[in-house]
């Protein structure tokens, strides 16, 4: 049985809220192992006292507010993020604007309003690293030494190391720009993923033998141009592919644009929402002189997919629903 997921907004009736729970505090962008492991401290905390156990998070993410002209690549947009945090076991989650007056809030008044006044939360876990409040002056530390006079339980998890390097969104971006998928899969506990809507295109993998689900990322995507052995969601369908991600140099050079081919697939997706999870790096994108060397090239790129998917069964993001 799925577990009930509940999302609580700024606008959530005070009557609809689980008073008394224990939240784990951050960001989330990936909902990545250091993530993770904050995750499992407040569900840890919850069943310890019987309390339910939520994540609390931030849209947009802060840094959108703070530099609005900045390009900022996101590993998960809300949607799914809230997705990944609803596959970890929690109750739901709470979900702040960023806005003007948030960012003015000092930490003393986020801690006693938001935190007890409003939710009445009964613990909080926190990664070492999470500031909060005017100025960032909210800290781990803050919260520990509040927590005696409010009566709370407070968890500050240490960060989580791979290789003897710390995990966090950054790195994962960097690996995800350079193509290095197993390093952002390693780090993330599964393989980074996105959500997009097929639309039309070109019709040039048709005559080609590839027919093609193509798919627009956002704009600010960071991820290496290049062929990818990838594993598609079509809801609680399973479907192995190979994906090119990039301009298309052979034929346009136009804007970035991800086209799936879905292995022994025949069917319409137009207009259908798929999740894209890059399993693994095949090359980089190449422009061929000719359209039989590039075919000859795709079927290479086909069989490297199917074999590195073979080793990889059960590669694919947990995903929760959302109330």
């Amino acid at each position: 049985m799925v577990p009930h997921f509940t999302v609580i907004r700024d606008t959530t009736p005070d009557s609809a809220i689980l008073r008394g729970a224990v939240v784990a505090m951050g960001n989330f962008d990936g909902v990545h192992l250091g993530h993770r492991a904050v995750i499992a401290a407040a569900l840890e905390m919850g069943r310890a006292h019987g309390r339910p156990a939520l994540a609390l998070t931030f849209e947009p993410h802060p840094r959108r507010f703070f530099s609005p002209n900045t390009p900022q690549f996101r590993l998960t947009d809300e949607p799914a993020k809230l997705r990944l945090l609803a596959g970890t076991g929690l109750a739901g989650a709470v979900v702040m604007t960023f806005d003007k007056a948030r960012a003015g809030t000092s930490a003393q008044d986020f801690i006693h309003h938001d935190l007890i006044g409003r939710l009445g939360v009964s613990g909080i876990a926190v990664g070492y690293d999470f500031h909060f409040g005017k100025g960032r002056v909210g800290s781990p530390s803050l919260l520990v030494n509040e927590a005696p006079r409010l009566g709370i339980e407070v968890d500050v998890q240490a960060h989580v190391d791979i290789d003897e390097r710390p995990v966090s969104s950054s790195a994962i971006r960097i690996a995800l720009a350079e193509g290095q998928i197993d390093e952002a899969t390693t780090m993330l506990g599964a393989p980074w993923f996105i959500t997009g809507e097929v639309i039309h295109g070109e019709k040039r993998g048709r005559d080609l033998g590839y027919p093609t689900a193509n798919i627009r990322l956002d704009a600010n995507c960071g991820l290496k141009h290049g062929i990818y052995a990838v594993r598609v969601g079509h809801g609680a369908e399973r479907l192995d592919g190979v994906a090119s991600f990039g301009r298309r140099p052979t034929f346009d050079n136009g804007a970035p644009l991800l086209e799936i081919f879905l292995f022994d697939f025949k069917g319409d997706l137009y207009g259908q929402a798929l999740d894209c999870a890059f399993v693994g790096f095949i090359r980089e994108e190449l422009k061929f002189d000719s359209l039989e060397a590039l075919i000859r090239q795709m079927d290479d790129d086909s069989a490297r997919a199917r074999a590195m998917l073979a080793a990889a069964p059960d590669a694919f993001p947990r995903l929760g629903v959302i109330d």
